[in-house]
């Protein structure tokens, strides 16, 4: 029998950034996370990939694959992301080349080993877990755009009462009036396109009622930002990390969100 939780931590997106990882490992164990998991998309935009992979696999962290993961394992061209724009995809070529070349071969094979998908069971929450959305590793499910007519599907076709995501890198929750669930747990590879230069992830309880908690994770962001210059990764992406607004991946985002931010 599946073990029944009551409280979980779930991280997005790690891209790398190992400084916010192993913040949020720590905060997620003093909040009283009984386990903790993350949804894919390892590495990309950020410095030195072999510094995450011990992290996860030292504190005992329930990892599946994300379309990166996917990509490094089976020797990929790109990254898969799921970007039409020729700018966006020009930034995901320069980030994909370099973990590419940075990740260690035993790293690649354990990648492989990952499933695509987690199932949890969280108090009488059965919640499915997956990257871009159950049907598609790398599709964007943005909160403007994703309807609760999908959501509900969703729940249906994989027999969940909450449905988990990232891959868009920004958190939302929706909740159904049949107490369905769809919870994009953001990410920890980079801000939000906020301003802030703090990251996020998501702890749910079982109380009996869902609760969703987003939890910010200050780190060392200008210690990421000069690994990432020492590494000769473009200044694009560290000024993301410095002032909390992206320059890059902007034209997947909907209008609802691209509004939220500078650019």
């Amino acid at each position: 029998m599946a073990m029944t939780y009551q409280r979980i931590a779930v991280f997005g997106g790690i891209y790398n950034n190992y400084l916010a990882l192993e913040i949020a490992i720590q905060d997620a164990q003093r909040r009283g996370a009984e386990a903790l998991f993350c949804l894919g998309d390892l590495g990309g935009f950020g410095p030195y990939p072999d510094r995450v992979y011990p992290l996860l696999q030292a504190h005992g962290i329930q990892v599946m694959r994300g379309n990166y993961d996917v990509s490094l394992a089976e020797g990929e061209a790109d990254c898969g992301c799921g970007y039409t724009d020729p700018r966006d995809n020009f930034f995901a070529e320069i980030s994909y080349k370099y973990t590419f070349e940075n990740t260690a071969e035993r790293y690649k094979q354990w990648l492989a080993t990952l499933p695509d998908t987690l199932r949890v069971q969280l108090g009488r929450y059965r919640l499915h877990m997956c990257h871009g959305s159950p049907r598609q590793i790398n599709e964007f499910l943005w909160e403007s755009t994703t309807p609760d007519c999908l959501i509900d599907k969703f729940c249906q076709d994989y027999d969940a009462d909450a449905i988990l995501c990232t891959h868009t890198g920004i958190k939302w929750h929706r909740q159904l009036p049949n107490d369905r669930h769809c919870i994009n747990v953001g990410v920890l590879g980079r801000p939000e396109n906020d301003g802030e230069t703090h990251v996020w992830y998501t702890l749910l309880t079982a109380e009996p009622a869902l609760q969703v908690e987003f939890i910010p994770v200050p780190y060392d962001y200008q210690q990421l930002a000069q690994d990432m210059r020492d590494e000769g990764l473009p200044e694009e992406f560290v000024d993301t990390v410095l002032t909390g607004w992206w320059t890059t991946c902007l034209e997947v985002l909907p209008g609802k969100e691209r509004v939220r931010g500078r650019w």
